[in-house]
């Protein structure tokens, strides 16, 4: 694919001011999006893939700060832009789903008037005309009855249905690129397909790039063309979706892979990731946030990270990377 990227992050690093000390969050993370294309972003729990979001977004607590990087988002630097200007964007070029709707939803308004609101500011859909279309949004979302639910408030709806309002809202205005933080969470495995499938289908139709956030490399494998992971506030490996899990060649990405559950596998077969993630408020921090956990440490580990090339579109942030053939192909979540 030669499309010109959507969204080209490069370098980006933040830091969050604590009362025990500066955790360095992110650390020159770079990776790009092209139009109409589904980018993941894997890894564990601190792994920095909400956090990459919410600076992309111009929504990081006050006390997390860039400092260093760039996100061309065309000709515009979301990183450098006024919060003014990310005002204009967010909700209707770019939108996000929240991982946690309850908390991203205006608990004492209507979810029905929620999404009328960002198709009247964003989309620009006349007031009178907002609301019919709020309820067509919740209908393609997969809520049932949408004419009375969007009369709800988010108490009144199970976590599952928030989320769908959460999806609607961010594909109201049928942004050109969209970040979407665990869209499924807490929704059945059905619903899951329904959702991603309204996703895939409206990316299709309007040429909309993904970034894709998720623990499920299941998921990941069957959504995504190409897949970026985060370990420690680092991207240690990106590749197209199919090289990557026939030959990861990052340790911390075959240890990944290895984790997941393979539905022909045996669950004695897992295996642990060892070690823990490293404490981000060090300032010793090693340059390869991963050589303190890793079997294949050796020293040249201790220099800065190479960005070594596999091929094209296949790139490692290791010194002593996997041989090829490592891992057999595995149909990761398959039937």
């Amino acid at each position: 694919m030669t499309t010109a990227p959507a969204l080209r992050v490069q370098r980006l690093s933040v830091e969050f001011r604590t009362r025990s000390g500066i955790v360095r969050a992110l650390d020159n993370v770079s990776f790009s999006v092209r139009k109409g294309e589904t980018i993941a972003l894997v890894g564990e729990s601190g792994s920095g893939k909400s956090v990459t979001a919410y600076a992309l977004m111009g929504l990081l607590d006050p006390a997390g700060r860039v400092t260093n990087g760039r996100a061309m988002f065309g000709e515009i630097d979301l990183l450098a832009a006024s919060p003014r200007h990310l005002a204009a964007i967010r909700g209707r070029e770019i939108s996000m789903i929240f991982q946690n709707p309850r908390t991203a939803l205006n608990p004492i308004r209507s979810v029905g008037r929620q999404i009328a609101d960002v198709l009247v500011r964003h989309a620009k859909v006349p007031s009178r005309e907002a609301p019919l279309q709020a309820i067509e949004m919740l209908r393609a979302a997969g809520i049932t009855d949408p004419a009375r639910r969007a009369w709800a408030y988010p108490f009144e709806l199970s976590g599952g249905m928030c989320q769908r309002v959460m999806i609607a809202i961010a594909l109201a205005a049928k942004p050109s690129l969209l970040i979407a933080d665990e869209p499924t969470t807490g929704l059945d495995v059905t619903t899951q397909a329904v959702i991603m499938d309204l996703i895939a289908d409206l990316a299709t139709e309007l040429g909309m790039a993904t970034i894709f956030i998720t623990h499920d490399l299941a998921l990941a494998s069957q959504r995504a063309t190409r897949i970026v992971v985060m370990h420690a506030g680092q991207v240690v490996e990106h590749a197209p979706t199919e090289d990557l899990f026939a030959q990861p060649r990052h340790p911390y990405t075959a240890e990944l892979i290895a984790a997941t559950p393979d539905s022909a596998a045996n669950l004695d077969d897992l295996a642990a990731i060892p070690g823990l993630l490293p404490d981000l408020r060090r300032s010793n921090l090693p340059p390869c946030r991963y050589s303190e956990r890793c079997p294949r440490k050796i020293e040249r580990c201790a220099q800065p990270l190479p960005q070594t090339t596999i091929n094209a579109e296949h790139v490692v942030a290791c010194w002593n990377p996997l041989p090829v053939h490592t891992l057999p192909k595995r149909a990761i979540g398959a039937a």
